[in-house]
């Protein structure tokens, strides 16, 4: 096993948004990754610059973060064998670590472009170092910048952020001053290639909260409805935590219910919705172990939003 930590670089279309190509709004032009061991001692490094195809004009933003020019990227490979070299790379048994959850996201997505996604099977769980760092060092997750993260522990600054080997080169350091049992009881799972059947849906058991990824649906109403999305089991004992509240709306992406355990007392249920690139929904469900005080809040936060849709409806005839 080999921790394969790595970091990307990407261009999106230099003409707005609007005018991109829906299918791959960020073009990878550079991928950055240090082999780490089990001992995340290092054994190896890659990198490649990628030559653009779908959006050959570089975006300002990316010349002004990168610090990169149009004819460094002429001298790159084309993505199908740039992924190719890298995937061999990785090897078969790679624990992927990154910046934040977008990376594997875009790699997924540039891949899927290119019919290659068959080179990496997900849903895939990997190490989001990102929040391991907010975990370790704040008690909590954080969206700090990876230069924020090096700056916060002090650590010498060896060269340019934002160029993908560097980046990488920076992860891998913060990673290696992870405890090892957290980085192993707060693993993340990334669903770009989310379960499409019932027994592909996931669930796992984390220290204060269960997480619970279901299958494909063809509506929000129809995920919502699924015994399996909505059930609340207590992950401590097993047991049916009864719902005190039901799943209400907190908005169009996300439920909320609160579920109490005889054992081990109330559970907040959190279920949001999540669309995939064919206009499917999955949900993702957690558990959490909450106090009574804020098992009222949860209550308010549902008298709230009734009274305000009751005001709304009344308005509005």
């Amino acid at each position: 096993m080999n921790y394969i930590v790595f970091d990307l670089e990407w261009n999106q279309c230099p003409y707005g948004k609007e005018r991109g190509n829906k299918r791959l709004p960020f073009e990878i032009i550079e991928i950055g990754a240090l082999k780490l061991d089990e001992n995340r001692n290092y054994k190896d490094s890659f990198h490649q610059v990628v030559k653009p195809v779908v959006y050959k004009k570089l975006h300002y933003r990316t010349k002004e973060i990168l610090d990169i020019k149009g004819s460094d990227l002429e001298q790159g490979i084309p993505f199908i064998e740039a992924v190719k070299k890298f995937m061999k790379w990785c090897g078969p048994e790679a624990k992927f670590c990154t910046w934040g959850s977008s990376d594997l996201v875009e790699l997924q997505r540039n891949m899927k472009y290119y019919h290659m996604l068959n080179l990496l099977k997900g849903p895939i769980f990997y190490y989001d170092i990102q929040k391991l760092f907010g975990l370790a060092y704040e008690g909590q997750r954080t969206a700090r910048s990876l230069e924020n993260a090096i700056d916060f522990l002090e650590m010498k600054k060896d060269g340019q952020f934002h160029r993908a080997l560097n980046d990488a080169y920076y992860t891998a350091e913060i990673f290696k001053g992870i405890p090892v049992k957290m980085a192993e009881d707060y693993y993340s799972i990334d669903c770009y290639q989310n379960p499409k059947t019932r027994k592909d849906q996931i669930y796992t058991v984390f220290p204060e909260y269960s997480k619970f990824i279901s299958r494909e649906f063809l509506s929000k109403e129809d995920a919502m409805k699924d015994r399996d999305v909505v059930q609340t089991r207590c992950f401590l004992c097993g047991k049916t935590a009864k719902k005190k509240i039901r799943w209400f709306s907190v908005n169009a992406k996300a439920h909320m219910c609160l579920a109490f355990c005889p054992n081990h007392g109330y559970f907040r249920g959190k279920a949001r919705l999540k669309k995939t690139d064919e206009g499917k929904y999955y949900v993702v469900r957690t558990l959490k172990k909450i106090t009574q005080e804020e098992a009222e809040h949860i209550r308010e936060k549902r008298d709230a939003l009734r009274k305000k849709r009751r005001q709304k409806r009344h308005q509005d005839k």
